[in-house]
Formats: structure tokens, sequence, C-alpha cells
């Protein structure tokens, strides 16, 4: 049967307020989606993630469908199922012959390339929509970035809070005086701290289904598929918000920066995953957290510290992403070029912290910001890891990973291989940092008090290291005048000894081989 305008919705387009359906002719046009194998596979994503993925849409089509609108779903276990996305749009179009097709831009530039060619081979029309679900368009964030020596986050987040009023007091200044509470949020988490639960939702039988899908054609892929606790509905993650706001949000703030051995989730919201498919919106997200200040359920520093990670840094990033790809993908100022350690698969390692980092992303397909910046990210910095064999890891392990968000806070925040684009310094740090913001050397055989011998911290070294290598480059960085003072004030014979002791650490390790995981 003909229609007027087959519709593409992509796998993390899941909102019911996505542009190409806000107008949607339930007589007149057709909406398709489909599980394909290039999108399970351009990277080998965990399991949980493609768990999640997969299920999601499901759930989102059949409430497509329960709202009369015509829809086809291409599973991935039918007969003959779609291959890519271009196979599965090319057999709608022979089925339903419409005058268009339309979409909403994918997020990825990889999908947006791929896609520049449709057209002409589609023989129709191909209609590229603006996903307005960001609360800063990809125009604004250029205008903003135009002329610009820098660009921090910080000047970006400030204009946001500002054009979106969060947080914003009546005399135009922002709520408490000050823009930016980070540094209120950078205590160590007690030892009688109760954690409470995040909300973990129940497995349906779609859900089940998929799981059997995922155990039976992607078995090879990194990471534990069950249990599974994932919300897969709009509804299951608005429960996943709620929870957070009303049990861990108002000590979110103090204690973000905290790690603590076998406690993976703390007090995060651990919602990214759910904001990135769709499930979630940013604007309500922002308006929830801002509310629960207003009603006294939260401190300032927390509900600040939640919205600069929604209206600041993913806001950001995204639009970095898109203003500098594709060349930013292939940046590497640092000249990195070491493969990754086989351990950031395994997690078999005697330094607790990595074993913890990588042991619960394997486990649960999350970490939460610091672990994959001051832990996972400062070792690779460290370490001079090359930033694709990094980029790629990333891409693969996390649940609310996409290449648009994933990217800059990799290439840019964690490995500074973008020269600085994103962050004004490399964020490196010694063993110390490690042992003030957690339990973790407590369950180490190494001391971070030590930075020679056996029983040393191997970060001690590298930070050592990493600076003696890189002085050069660092000189004329402001921000890192106080660690290349330490270095030239230290002994040459102890600066040697620390570097012999990070060349032996790193030769002891094993190398994955490319392509192995």
């Amino acid at each position: 049967m003909a229609c007027d305008r087959l519709v593409l919705v992509l796998g993390d387009q899941l909102s019911l307020g996505l542009a190409s359906l806000r107008d949607l002719d339930r007589e007149r046009d057709r909406v398709l989606m489909a599980e394909v194998e290039t999108e399970a596979t351009y990277v080998r994503h965990h399991k949980k993630k493609l768990a999640l993925v997969f299920s999601a849409m499901r759930h989102f089509a059949a409430d497509l469908a329960g709202r009369g609108v015509a829809l086809d779903y291409r599973r991935l276990d039918e007969a003959e199922p779609a291959g890519s996305l271009y196979e599965a749009v090319a057999v709608a179009c022979a089925a339903h012959d419409p005058q268009e097709v339309v979409l909403v831009e994918p997020g990825e530039w990889r999908l947006r390339q791929e896609m520049e060619g449709w057209e002409k081979r589609l023989g129709r029309p191909v209609r590229l929509l603006e996903d307005d679900r960001f609360l800063c368009s990809r125009a604004d964030f250029a205008a903003w970035a135009e002329g610009r020596k820098s660009l921090r986050m910080e000047h970006f987040y400030r204009e946001m809070r500002r054009r979106s009023g969060f947080l914003m007091a009546a005399d135009g200044e922002p709520e408490g005086g000050k823009w930016n509470f980070d540094h209120d949020n950078r205590k160590a988490l007690p030892a009688d701290a109760e954690i409470p639960r995040p909300y973990q939702a129940r497995v349906d039988a779609v859900t089940e289904e998929v799981l059997e899908l995922v155990e039976q054609r992607f078995s090879d892929h990194f990471g534990s598929l069950r249990p599974f606790h994932y919300a897969v509905t709009a509804e299951q993650a608005e429960r996943a918000l709620e929870s957070f706001v009303e049990k861990r949000l108002a000590s979110f703030g103090d204690y973000q920066d905290a790690m603590r051995q076998d406690e993976p989730f703390l007090f995060h919201a651990t919602i990214a995953a759910y904001l990135n498919l769709g499930l979630l919106d940013p604007h309500a997200l922002c308006a929830r957290a801002e509310r629960a200040y207003h009603e006294g359920g939260a401190p300032l520093n927390a509900v600040e510290g939640f919205i600069r990670q929604v209206l600041g840094w993913r806001e950001y990033v995204r639009g970095l992403y898109w203003l500098e790809m594709p060349a930013y993908a292939e940046r590497n100022a640092l000249e990195a070029r070491r493969p990754l350690p086989r351990f950031w698969w395994t997690g078999e390692t005697d330094m607790a912290c990595l074993a913890q980092a990588v042991g619960q992303t394997r486990d649960e397909a999350y970490a939460h910001h610091i672990q994959r910046l001051m832990v996972l990210g400062n070792f690779a910095l460290l370490a001079g890891l090359a930033p694709a064999a990094v980029n790629y890891w990333y891409l693969v392990v996390y649940a609310d990973a996409y290449e648009w968000v994933q990217l800059p806070n990799t290439h840019g925040m964690v490995l500074w291989a973008d020269g600085g684009r994103l962050a004004s310094k490399p964020y490196a740090a010694s063993g110390k940092y490690i042992d003030r913001m957690s339990d973790h050397c407590r369950h180490c055989r190494y001391d971070p008090k030590q930075s020679a011998g056996d029983t040393a911290c191997p970060f001690n070294a590298l930070y050592w290291d990493f600076i003696a290598r890189h002085r050069e480059r660092f000189r004329g960085n402001p921000r890192m005048a106080m660690p290349l003072r330490s270095l030239e004030r230290m002994a040459p014979e102890r600066v040697e000894r620390m570097r012999r002791r990070a060349g032996a650490f790193l030769d002891s390790l094993d190398y994955a081989e490319e392509g192995e995981w």
C-alpha cells in the first residue's frame, strides 16, 4: 500500500515528541524501525547495551502501534533480517512506494555520511529534520563558538543557564551567587555512609526475548548480560529519575567524585543511557532537579552539579562533536601509540581501582564519571595509550555511549588528544588522588604513599614520567605550571628512577592485539 511519507525512527530516537513524529498523518504516513546487524556490530557493543536498545525499540514500537500508527518493524531474529539501515529502508520503499523518506538527523557522523547517498540510491527525496530534543541546536553552538580562541565549557554553560533560566535568580544572577559549586562536590565518602539502591526494572516477556537473542547472536561480545535491570520504556525511565531525585540527589553533589570498593552506583543518577536513547527529556530532567531544590529536597550544590552535567557538558560535547568532526577523531596531540593492556578487557590486574572500574564496567555497562576520567582515563593518559584504541573501548563498553557524546569526552577530556580544544589541561593525577577520593588503596597490594619499590603505586611513577615526557609541550600552559615546578625541584636521580619504574611497569603488561576484542 502506497504512503505519503516513510518515517524512519532510529534506535536512539525513542521519543514520542520526535520532530518526524509530531505531524504524523496516521492515514497516509508509515513508520519504519529496524534492528540491523551493522548497527549492532560496527563496534562490538556490550551485551547489556544491545539488550537495552533492542528491548527499548520493541517497547517503543508497541507503544506507537497502540496509538494507531502504521508501522513496519524489522526484527533481527526474523527469517530475513535487514543487514543495514539502508537495506531496511529500501525494502520498505519497495513495499510502500512513499513520496519521500523522512527522518530526524542521526547523532553520529558515520551515519550522517552514509545517508548522504540515500536519495540517489532510493530514487526519491530523503529529508533530514533537525534533532530538536537537545537544548542547544548545532547552529546555535556554532554561532556561540565563532571567533572564540578557546571553547571552554564553563562559558558555554553560563550562556545556557541565562538562556534557559535554570537556577537563575530574579535579578539575572545565578542562584546562590555562584555559577559553579564544583569545589563543594569533592568530598570523600564516609566509611559508614549508607548507599541507597538505584531503581531496577523488572524483566518482562519482551525483554526476556531480547536477552535470549543477544545470548545466541552476540555471545562473543564484551560484558555480562544477566542480571539485567535497565529501564526499557519511558515510564520506567521516569521511575528511575524519581528514585534518584527522592533517594540520592541530596547527596549527589557532595560525593559525586567519590569511589568505594564494590559500590558501582553510589549517589549517581544512572540515567544517561535513558537520556541518550530518548526515553527521557533533558529539559524535563533539569526542571525536575530544580524543583527539588526549590522544594527543599536537595541542596544547591547537588542540583547545580546535576544540571551542569545535562545542560552544560552534554550539550557542549554534542556541539563540539559536530563542529569539529571528522578531523577531530584523528588528532593525537600527545603522540600516544601504546596498545590497550589486556586487563582493560579482563579486569585482571593487581591495581584495585582499575580492577574495580573494569569489573563493574563488564558487569553493568556502567561506571561513573570519575572512574571513567580519573581511574581508567588517567591510566590511559599517563601510559600513552593510543587514542583510537581507547575511543573504541569506551564506545564498546558503556550503555550510554554514542560517538557524539563519547568521543569528545574521551578524546578531549580523558586523553587530551585534541591538544586542549576541549580541556585547558590534561586531567593527570598520581595515586594520591585515588587514595583521597576512594577506599580502593586499602584493598590494593600497592601503596599510594610510595613512589619506588615493588609495592609503590604505579600511578605515582607513571604520573611523573608523563610530566617529564611532555615537559616542553606543557611549558607554556599556566595550569601545568605547578607540576612542572615540582618536577624541576626534584633530584634528577629520583626523576630517572621513577621513569625507569614507569617503563618497567608498562613493559611488564600483557597487551591486547588489534581486533582481539
